[in-house]
């Protein structure tokens, strides 16, 4: 029996609401690659899988994007995605930088999924998330938290975690939804773990 097997039960609708560079940082931290058709066939072994939404901002100007790979793979591979376009700023440095901050849209997404899940995987540990997971519980709905605190710094915050029905470190899924090793050092990129902007 593994740590889903105890956390979904069998008859759940259950969807998976990932914060995709939330998620990348975490993994990142964790020095290993998400493999993500093992993660969305992981979930489809328990419960009933109804959704798994993946939410990413994209730049739109550059010739390529080293996330678009991915993200046209998770499109075509089961996966909803939830995209917008990346704001351009100037840090204090004089960098480009960009940021794409996908809370709103999870948030929406998580309550209106009250209507048809009953069990909600939220794979980000960002303690804005509090207020909603606790008025999609108010609804009914289970909320389980995947990130992880054995990260340097911790990707998730306290708030979150307290809020949460379930906490999942990150570590505790890595042999269900990790890549190996051997697949990390040969540079595969059909299914491989992102870079996020």
């Amino acid at each position: 029996m593994n740590l889903l097997d105890r956390l979904i039960h069998p008859d759940e609708r259950v969807a998976l609401f990932i914060d995709g560079a939330n998620l990348y940082s975490a993994a990142k931290g964790l020095t290993f690659d998400i493999d993500y058709r093992k993660l969305l066939d992981e979930f489809k072994q328990h419960g009933r899988l109804v959704r798994a939404y993946y939410y990413t901002a994209l730049v739109e100007d550059q010739d390529f994007s080293p996330i678009r790979p991915l993200v046209d793979w998770l499109d075509y591979n089961g996966y909803s995605l939830v995209t917008k376009a990346a704001k351009e700023y100037t840090d204090a440095n004089g960098r480009r930088r960009f940021k794409g901050d996908m809370d709103v849209e999870i948030a929406v997404d998580l309550m209106q999924a009250t209507t048809f899940i009953d069990h909600a995987f939220l794979f980000s540990g960002d303690g804005d998330f509090r207020a909603v997971i606790e008025a999609v519980q108010r609804r009914g709905m289970r909320v389980s938290v995947v990130s992880t605190i054995k990260s340097n710094p911790p990707m998730a915050s306290d708030d979150v975690r307290r809020a949460a029905d379930n906490f999942v470190d990150l570590v505790d899924l890595a042999n269900l939804i990790g890549r190996p090793p051997r697949e990390r050092s040969e540079g595969r990129h059909d299914y491989a773990s992102e870079d996020e902007t």
